[in-house]
């Protein structure tokens, strides 16, 4: 049966670079490699386009296909000997396979045959995950700022072995310190390597001469713990509050993760709150309004009194600089609003209707009658 084409193979032409051959090899390899793809045909069509690029990928091989074809090979330990891929299976495409599907993938460094492998990075220190705790506080903790004690379930460095998971460390005489377990297999694709985490030493690397009894040999133990959280003044629902290095344990001797305070403030029962400014409805009797009066008004640092002018009226307000609340930047401090609102009553005694009904005898309209009485008379 006659070969293919090599570029029919890799879908390029004979005018194809160096690099537009490499990326028609990547695609097929991602889509063909029998490790990943279902198609039943895979592992001849990946054969296929493994031999095409081996030789197009070289100039002196690529210049003796261009001239003699196949026949180029079949003489000289090429692809027509014995097993099909004689001759270039020592060829390097562990580059682009790394590329393609990472070294997790279980290729190791060298897919195929010869290759030397990089040591594994199995014992490298990674930090431990970060978590998130919600914390609920008063309107008035918020504003002037608390200290309060979190309690944490997680899983911790043991502290008898310091999180080694035992005592006496020696080199895994396995995988002899690469954290890996290697074996070499031949297919009709070559020789190839997979790796996998050593069984023995769990990726480490590493052994114990004594395993500790108090982690069982993980590093780890679960606890129950209680850390102190300065909580500063004017912090409000939704901000997050890190407190470093007092989260969960890290991987092989990483750092601890972090704990995030997410804060929840409860309503005031008076106060409304706008970024930094504090908002406070004050409700006036219609004599108050009319005549004017002086109230006493409550603030964060206690109560105050403010003079209400006469002929106030609902949606007027007065403002008090500096009596808001404090920015957790340190940035300033907010302001203090009082919101007027006149409450009419719904019920009233003979006297008051009596004096009410003589007060409506007088003129007490304004000059804002006037435009909605000319309408009226329109109408």
């Amino acid at each position: 049966m006659s070969k293919k084409d090599y570029y029919e193979v890799l879908g390029v032409s004979k005018n194809a670079t160096d690099a537009e051959i490499k990326s028609a090899f990547r695609k097929l390899a991602k889509k063909y490699h029998p490790d990943v793809s279902k198609e039943p045909d895979a592992a001849e069509k990946f054969k296929e386009a493994q031999e095409a690029y081996a030789v197009l990928s070289d100039k002196d091989k690529r210049s003796k296909y261009d001239q003699f074809g196949h026949a180029a090979f079949d003489q000289n330990g090429g692809f027509g000997g014995a097993g099909g891929f004689s001759g270039f299976e020592d060829f390097d495409y562990s580059d682009i396979l790394r590329d393609i599907f990472g070294n997790g993938f279980g290729f190791g460094s060298s897919f195929f045959g010869g290759g030397s492998s990089s040591k594994s990075g199995a014992k490298r220190a990674t930090k431990g995950p970060d978590i998130n705790v919600i914390f609920e506080m008063s309107f008035d903790e918020a504003a002037t700022g608390t200290e309060t004690t979190v309690s944490l379930d997680i899983m911790d460095t043991c502290p008898d072995c310091d999180g080694h998971g035992g005592t006496g460390v020696k080199t895994c005489s396995d995988c002899k310190g690469t954290g890996y377990i290697k074996e070499q297999q031949r297919s009709i694709l070559g020789a190839f390597i997979t790796q996998r985490p050593c069984p023995t030493c769990g990726g480490t690397g590493e052994t114990y001469t004594t395993r500790c009894s108090t982690c069982k040999g993980t590093g780890k133990k679960r606890v129950k713990k209680n850390i102190v959280v300065k909580v500063p003044a004017g912090v409000d629902t939704g901000d997050h509050l890190r407190v470093p290095g007092k989260g969960p344990a890290g991987e092989n001797g990483g750092p601890n993760g972090d704990v995030y305070i997410e804060i929840k403030v409860k309503d005031h029962p008076l106060f409304k709150r706008q970024d930094n400014d504090l908002y406070l409805t004050l409700p006036l009797t219609i004599t108050e309004a009319i005549l004017g009066c002086k109230k006493e008004v409550p603030t964060l640092d206690g109560n105050i009194v403010l003079s209400v002018p006469a002929g106030s009226q609902t949606g007027d307000r007065q403002r008090i600089k500096g009596k808001g609340l404090k920015s957790p930047s340190r940035r300033g401090t907010g302001d203090f609003y009082v919101l007027f609102k006149v409450i009419t009553p719904t019920k009233i005694d003979r006297k008051q209707k009596k004096l009410l009904e003589d007060l409506s005898k007088t003129n007490l309209k304004t000059s804002d009658f006037d435009l909605y009485e000319r309408y009226v008379k329109k109408g």
